[in-house]
């Protein structure tokens, strides 16, 4: 059985501010050693469920962020960019499941560090007008491709909003939000023990597991976070301007419409 493991680092136990996901100070090189050790703990959980592959995608920002030479050396890793499936990469390569590791909320919610895709461009994104996070954009490319999400951690606003999504899902809750910048945290060894033993379930029950499918062609609407971004983003012509900051196109995939918005996520670098 062939596991991909896809690690975020918001949903990590012990990060609640931005400085601990950028790099280029210490905060941060403390935050990726705790995101490859929860990496860790889903690779060890996957292998005791009875997984014989395992693939860890490094799915934050630039994809460079866990330690290679502190990886499980059973697994392999899937790291940088640009890559057309994001933080699904590798699963083109074939999957039997995938592991969702911290991951957050979506843009607009209460969670810690919430955002979807781009926190400096994007507000909100629909497709066939269900509002949706990370975790139901690349749940729901990983299951048009036939995969079903196992298992997954983060926050508690990240499980309840998710889990209405895959209600088959095991989770395991690393902290509870207080606020975008505050709650309490599980110890990073207690949530890497919730992790192991949350991935492990997940992977037994893969048979029971099913897949978020969503009917194509797929109707797609982005919310921006400034009338700019909505601006740039129309000089694409296959984008439709609904209103000010709000924005609409039509794709023949879930895949399709996930590249294309980190195709818009890649333009509006150029407003900075």
């Amino acid at each position: 059985m062939k596991i991909l493991i896809s690690t975020d680092i918001e949903g990590v136990a012990g990060v609640f501010h931005a400085e601990q996901t950028r790099p280029g100070n210490g905060e941060y090189e403390r935050a990726r050693a705790w995101m490859t050790a929860e990496a860790n703990a889903a690779v060890a959980g996957a292998f005791a469920g009875g997984a014989t592959e395992v693939l860890v995608n490094d799915s934050h920002g630039g994809f460079r962020n866990l330690l290679p030479d502190q990886i499980d050396p059973r697994a392999r890793l899937v790291l940088g960019k640009p890559r057309y499936l994001g933080m699904m990469a590798g699963i083109e390569d074939g999957a039997d499941g995938v592991l969702m590791i911290g991951y957050h909320g979506r843009a607009q919610s209460r969670g810690v560090l919430a955002h979807t895709i781009n926190s400096g461009a994007f507000a909100r994104v629909w497709l066939n007008g269900m509002e949706l996070g990370e975790a139901g954009l690349y749940g729901a490319l990983a299951g048009e491709l036939g995969v079903p999400v196992l298992m997954a951690s983060g926050d508690d606003v990240f499980v309840q909003e998710t889990r209405p999504l895959m209600p088959w899902v095991r989770f395991a809750e690393t902290k509870r939000a207080g606020g975008f910048g505050s709650g309490t945290t599980l110890s990073p060894a207690a949530a890497r023990e919730a992790i192991q033993a949350a991935a492990a379930e997940g992977v037994r029950g893969a048979a029971q597991a099913q897949c978020l499918r969503l009917e194509a062609p797929v109707s797609t609407r982005l919310q921006t976070l400034t009338p700019a971004h909505a601006d740039l983003f129309c000089q694409w012509p296959a984008l439709e301007r609904l209103d000010g900051v709000t924005l609409g196109f039509q794709a023949d995939s879930v895949q399709a419409a996930v590249r294309m918005l980190n195709c818009l996520s890649a333009m509006s670098f150029m407003l900075k």
